[in-house]
This record gives structure tokens, C-alpha cells and sequence, in this order.
């Protein structure tokens, strides 16, 4: 476990949180996730510690509004997702993408867990995951 550091684009919203890189991450295949080619990281949500820019976040639900996708309403950047999974609870995803200090080599030696959320079911890869 390490706390690592996240923000946006242009550093106006920042957050830290303790994860365990080597337990993996998430890629899903429903739409949202999809059409940004999410790929995250979860961790239990008191383990999320949103520092900078709150006022500042648009956050995007949609279908069953379960899931609230954050992002950076200046530049844009998608920044954590939150949500409740019989597995952790209360969690926060946050974007690979956004960690500053994760090394490239951690963030590629992490296992990626493929998620079918298009036909929610959560525990199963979906069909296809090569992209």
C-alpha cells in the first residue's frame, strides 16, 4: 500500500489515495468507460482524499445514475469515478492516467481485470477485450 498523488490537466483539481498497485486495475467495456477507455484503479472510498478544485468538478451520471463520473470542467480531464460494488463498497476509481507518481513500470506490471459492464456483470470479462 502507498498513497499516490492525482490531479487533472492543468493541476486545479488534486487528490491522493492509498492503493495497492499490484492488486490491479480495471478496464470495462460499458459505454462510457468504453468510448474513454477508462482504465482505473479502485480503492475503498476512505482511502480517497479529494484535495483541490471540488467546486470546480462537473460530474456526469447516467442509465441507472449508480456510478458519478468526475472530471475537471476547465480542461476537461476525467479525474475518478465513484461507486458502491458488493466487493469494496463505497469506492473511487481513479484514472491510471491521472496518478503523477505511479512509475510507468508499477503501472504495467499491475494485473488488469477486464469488467463486462455493458451487460453489468461486474465480476466477468466480457467478450472481448483487446482493445
Amino acid at each position: 500500500m502507498k498513497t499516490y498523488h492525482g490531479s487533472c490537466h492543468c493541476g486545479a483539481v488534486r487528490y491522493e489515495a492509498d492503493i495497492d498497485i499490484t492488486a490491479g486495475t480495471i478496464k470495462c467495456d460499458c459505454s462510457i468507460c468504453k468510448k474513454m477507455r477508462f482504465w482505473a484503479v479502485q480503492v475503498p472510498s476512505s482511502a480517497f482524499q479529494l484535495l483541490a478544485g471540488e467546486a470546480a468538478l462537473g460530474e456526469y451520471r447516467f442509465q441507472s445514475k449508480r456510478d458519478g463520473h468526475y472530471f475537471f470542467r476547465h480542461c476537461g480531464i476525467k479525474v475518478f469515478s465513484t461507486g458502491h460494488s458488493p466487493r469494496l463498497g463505497a469506492f473511487h476509481a481513479v484514472t491510471v492516467a491521472s496518478l503523477d507518481d505511479l512509475p510507468v513500470e508499477d503501472l504495467l506490471a499491475a494485473p488488469v481485470r477486464y469488467v463486462d459492464g455493458r451487460n453489468d456483470a461486474w465480476e466477468i470479462p466480457p467478450p472481448e477485450t483487446r482493445h
